[in-house]
């Protein structure tokens, strides 16, 4: 099968390469997915599961990308709860092989079945996003009905799945980005945007939750914004400064096939829409990678189409 594989950490995106790989094993418990379509972090090559397994053991050449919409084609010893056939959607495990391939071997339980009027390209735009905005706002974050919410990175794949999830759950939002980013961010559902290059985030005011994607000096200043009792939830890196009388919270997204079949539902009704950045073919994702700090909304892989035709 063909696949996007790294084997060197110090070569950076230029070392991705797509190359042939043996079909995978399915593992106890595992699915084999025919991967549709793809989605990846730009950030990934930068995490240490990339390059090693649990255990520390150099697993490379590792194939990157970790959400995914396809076909389940074989199932491991044990499997339940999933058929060959069934369409699913959802992430891969960060310790083993991803989605940038033509196969993929995956826990079921990481998996949700994929109603048949959601696309792939759709689907492949949820899981690790999707997963993040809810598990950063309400699980972690505790947002309720009337509460002031500033999202960083408001355009990006987290970020304007957020901002759709806060607006419904009546919070105030307050968006952030690159001046480009504004027209989407309002039209998503953002009551205010605010240009971080313009240095417009000292114009929030005060807020009662932060859900941070950037980490940094933007992280560092906006736990200054938070009211007493108020909270910090970031994915970019543990905070080093808790706020006043609040708390600061770090957190790697974890699987729910639960809340993935939540999402698809609100799709579905048209209360949630994915910002699909641009959808390119696996012989492009190098490129993809490279530009996907600057895209906005998500890109995503288009590994085969919808009869399961391979893209080149």
């Amino acid at each position: 099968m063909r696949a996007i594989t790294v084997r060197d950490r110090a070569a950076g995106v230029s070392g991705l390469t797509l190359t042939d790989l043996p079909y995978p094993q399915a593992a106890v418990n595992d699915v084999i997915v025919r991967v549709h379509a793809a989605g990846f972090t730009p950030g990934e090559l930068d995490w240490p599961t990339t390059w090693a397994d649990r255990a520390g053991r150099d697993r490379t050449p590792s194939v990157p990308g970790h959400e995914l919409s396809g076909v389940v084609v074989e199932l491991g010893y044990g499997t339940t709860g999933l058929t060959v056939g069934q369409r699913v959607f959802g992430p891969t495990d960060w310790a083993r092989d991803g989605s940038l391939a033509e196969y993929t071997a995956v826990e079921a339980r990481n998996l949700a079945p994929l109603p048949a009027d959601i696309d792939h390209t759709m689907a492949a735009a949820l899981p690790i996003s999707g997963l993040t905005a809810w598990q950063g706002l309400f699980d972690h974050g505790q947002l309720t009905t009337g509460q002031t919410v500033l999202i960083h990175g408001a355009a990006g794949g987290v970020g304007s799945l957020a901002v759709q999830l806060a607006r419904e759950a009546g919070a105030r939002v307050i968006g952030t980005g690159r001046a480009g980013d504004r027209d989407l961010a309002l039209d998503l559902g953002a009551h205010t945007f605010l240009d971080l290059d313009a240095g417009e985030l000292r114009l929030a005011g005060e807020v009662d939750l932060v859900l941070d994607v950037i980490g940094g000096d933007v992280l560092a200043r906006s736990t200054e914004l938070v009211r007493p009792g108020g909270t910090v939830v970031t994915i970019a890196a543990p905070p080093a400064v808790q706020p006043t009388g609040g708390r600061a919270v770090f957190f790697v997204v974890e699987p729910d096939r639960v809340r993935l079949a939540d999402l698809a539902r609100r799709v579905r009704a048209g209360r949630l829409k994915p910002v699909i950045g641009a959808v390119r073919p696996l012989s492009e994702a190098t490129s993809a990678f490279a530009r996907g700090r600057r895209a906005p909304g998500k890109t995503i892989i288009q590994v085969a189409d919808e009869q399961g035709a391979a893209q080149s």
